[in-house]
């Protein structure tokens, strides 16, 4: 009887992390429809958390991917035209084209779209909030430049050292790199400028798009809230508290889950 015993305290043990992630997805979905139902929007997450290897214990960083950019798109593909869209961000960013993708997902789709930030939304997560009609911030919330990075290394400071050394000193693999980085950075303005079409005067997305895609700031560099409205752009600091308690049901996993997620069933506007 004992030695039974043990072998059910083992399974019991075994089987609490994946019931206490079950709990917590039900509980998110829960909110999501909470959420969804007060302010009549499709909401979509967009949220990466550092994960650990369960066997080695070494730490993951998690970003925006294709598999992120196919399952958001899913999600608006399966909301009706007139259902206005919520995103809600919390990325360190990720690849360019994923990122891009979303972002003119978003801004085709012909309903109000509204990106919320509680915490951050860096690079290619900054690049979804501009997509959107307006974005809320937490107090503290911050977004990031857009510049492009070739091999961990900004693609502007990449250019500008051609500039500052004789080429006869300059390695053929860098000047090649420095004629990618020339390329993403004309490519990331353009992408940026038919983001911004149409929600500002040509001056001011000339000077939005210069500033936030050319390398005027390191990387890493936190744009505030107050930053962000004295830039012009659409921000709020309204964050409904339910966002918050959205976001404590994303503990620090050790264990993959899902970067996206929304109610997985087509939404349709509710008719009075």
């Amino acid at each position: 009887m004992g030695f039974e015993f043990f072998w059910i305290f083992l399974f019991l043990l075994a089987m609490q992390p994946i019931m206490r992630q079950k709990f917590l997805e039900i509980a998110r979905q829960k909110m999501i429809e909470r959420i969804e139902a007060a302010r009549g929007s499709r909401v979509i997450l967009l949220v990466h958390r550092q994960e650990t290897v369960s066997f080695f214990g070494l730490p993951i960083m998690r970003y925006i991917d294709i598999n992120d950019s196919e399952a958001v798109i899913s999600a608006i593909n399966m909301t009706d035209k007139d259902v206005p869209i919520d995103i809600i961000l919390h990325t360190p960013g990720g690849l360019v084209l994923a990122a891009l993708q979303i972002a003119m997902a978003i801004k085709k789709h012909p309903a109000k779209t509204t990106a919320f930030v509680p915490y951050y939304a860096m690079s290619g997560g900054t690049l979804i909030t501009l997509a959107c009609d307006e974005i809320v911030m937490g107090e503290h919330a911050v977004l990031g430049p857009v510049d492009p990075q070739l091999n961990g290394m900004p693609a502007a400071s990449i250019l500008r050292l051609t500039h500052r050394k004789p080429i006869e000193k300059i390695e053929d693999q860098t000047l090649i790199l420095a004629d990618v980085a020339e390329m993403a950075l004309k490519q990331m303005k353009k992408h940026l400028k038919i983001i911004l079409e149409g929600r500002y005067p040509d001056d001011k997305i000339e000077e939005i798009s210069e500033l936030l895609s050319q390398g005027y700031f390191t990387h890493d560099h936190p744009i505030t809230y107050e930053e962000a409205k004295n830039l012009g752009l659409p921000v709020s600091n309204n964050m409904p508290s339910e966002i918050y308690q959205l976001m404590k049901l994303f503990p620090q996993p050790v264990k993959s889950v899902p970067t996206v997620e929304y109610v997985p069933l087509p939404k349709k506007k509710v008719r009075s």
